[in-house]
């Protein structure tokens, strides 16, 4: 199980800058660099139920959220976002910044 958790870690370990930043595209003498938010995760385990019999397993996941691309035109860069890819971003920022405000005026208030 060790060995397997190995190989993952150093499959996903070169995946990093590629995964947030695609290959540059020409697209009739534009250049567009695609803008992502990845992230993984992997998990193992192993056990033995009531009877005792021997258990295992594991899984794994990961997600890619387009943010938008950079846009070269004419010596001029500049970033172009994808307002859905952007707002599933923001929405638990903004959550948890609700949440912290709304502590933080409590605690003030007593």
């Amino acid at each position: 199980m060790a060995d397997l958790v190995l190989e993952l870690a150093e499959t996903v370990a070169g995946v990093g800058v590629k995964t947030s930043y695609g290959e540059p595209v020409d697209l009739d003498g534009t250049k567009v660099v695609p803008v992502a938010l990845g992230y993984y995760g992997f998990g193992a385990g192993s056990g033995s139920d009531s009877g005792g019999d021997q258990a295992g397993g594991g899984g794994g996941g990961g997600l890619s959220i387009p943010l938008g691309a950079y846009v070269g035109r004419g010596g001029d860069v500049r970033f172009e976002p994808n307002l859905i890819g952007l707002l599933l971003v923001a929405t638990p920022l903004i959550w948890v910044t609700g949440k912290a405000l709304r502590a933080v005026i409590r605690a003030l208030k007593h």
